[in-house]
């Protein structure tokens, strides 16, 4: 599955025909509880980075914002048992969902879909409907297309904005190490900027990115580095020490 889709199990078409009977309730975040890691981007940065930590992924040649949710695999800290939302940012990959728009290859028009997989998808009556009675998209599902071309736009914003950071080597690899009773942990898999790097551009390339307002983008993802200390203060301590050394190698891969 591709990081886009994620939490997506059964994403398909939205159609009359097939929906015009079916709504969408909403009932919590419990569907990305076992996620470490979502894309975010460029535009959430400022009310991402007061609370997360903001990091770069690599997966092939793509190269991605994420925030990190949880410092092992398939754990998510910011989600209860009860699927509330701990932070008081909510990422707009979390939010679009159950919806994501999709396009067949060499289709340039999206699509927009629902996962039928999530748990708040029915055919009861609950929550807001898909179509009105005269199988026209509700005004629901309008609200929904506008965030969705919102999102698209600034999807697109963020892939030029990584396309730069390439292009300027500021990149590098990072570890981020913790201490939970007696046990280390280690996450990694992820990009940030060098400093040195940062430092080291030569002065039109550090006005080219304020002047498009990626310099400010680059120092707020430093700042927010520091949130693993508070991810770090949210991991169950009886969990961690439950969970033998060599397993929890394995288990802290931002994805």
């Amino acid at each position: 599955m591709t990081v886009q889709m994620l939490f997506y199990e059964d994403a398909v078409p939205v159609q009359g025909a097939r929906h015009a009977e079916c709504f969408v309730e909403m009932r919590g975040y419990g569907f990305c509880r076992g996620v470490n890691s979502v894309p975010l981007t460029a535009v959430e940065f400022r009310s991402a980075a007061g609370e997360y930590p903001i990091v770069f992924v690599q997966s092939g040649a793509s190269l991605w914002p994420a925030v990190v949710l949880g410092l092992r695999r398939e754990e998510n800290l910011m989600v209860t048992e009860q699927g509330e939302w701990l932070g008081r940012y909510i990422p707009a990959f979390v939010r679009r969902y159950p919806f994501v728009f999709s396009a067949a290859a060499g289709d340039r028009q999206m699509v927009l879909c629902v996962d039928e997989a999530f748990p708040g998808f029915n055919r009861q009556g609950r929550g807001e409907p898909l179509f009105t009675p005269a199988r026209e998209p509700s005004p629901y599902v309008g609200r929904v297309l506008r965030f969705l071309q919102e999102y698209r736009a600034q999807f697109a914003r963020t892939r030029a904005f990584c396309e730069r950071l390439q292009q300027l080597e500021l990149l590098e690899p990072m570890q981020a190490r913790f201490t939970v009773g007696t046990m280390p942990l280690s996450l990694g898999g992820f990009l940030a900027v060098g400093r040195q790097r940062l430092k080291a551009l030569p002065g039109d390339a550090l006005a080219s990115l304020a002047a498009q307002d990626e310099l400010e983008l680059l120092y707020l993802h430093l700042h927010s580095l520091r949130n693993f200390e508070s991810l770090h203060h949210r991991l169950p301590f009886a969990a961690a020490e439950a969970l033998p050394a060599a397993e929890a190698e394995k288990r802290v891969t931002v994805h």
